[in-house]
């Protein structure tokens, strides 16, 4: 009697929470705290909502108290999403004192150009996460 049966809306938005969790969520590197946003594999429509997930979980930390590896490893970046992700990292700019690239190889160079004039953040990339989070994590 006292069970609850799901609507498949409910069913979506729970999976959908939880997805999120998994891929925004803080990892551990030589004792420091990295915020990973793994943007790996994501199609453009994932990609709006992970980015949007970006910007709320960024928003909740101090100014200056974030450092971010975003992994864009197959991840699909089109001109709606590009903009997007010029927005967030503007927006994100006061929360996060560094951050880190991996994946970036597949997305046009004039986006990446435009990511870091527009946002006036310094977007570092590297060939592999190890790479990016001792970069991350070195003062």
């Amino acid at each position: 009697w006292g069970e609850r049966f799901f609507t498949t809306e409910e069913h979506r938005e729970n999976d959908s929470a939880s997805a999120m969790d998994d891929r925004i969520r803080f990892i551990e590197h030589q004792g420091k705290q990295i915020l990973l946003l793994d943007f790996s594999h994501a199609n453009a429509n994932e990609m709006q909502l992970l980015l949007e997930y970006v910007r709320i979980t960024v928003a909740q930390h101090s100014r200056e108290s974030l450092v971010t590896l975003a992994d864009l490893t197959g991840a699909t970046v089109d001109h709606a999403v590009a903009t997007r992700i010029k927005e967030v990292l503007t927006l994100d700019r006061p929360f996060v004192k560094k951050t880190a690239w991996v994946g970036s190889e597949s997305i046009p160079h004039a986006f990446m150009e435009n990511f870091g004039s527009f946002s006036q953040r310094e977007i570092v990339t590297f060939k592999t996460r190890e790479e990016a989070m001792d970069w991350l994590v070195g003062e």
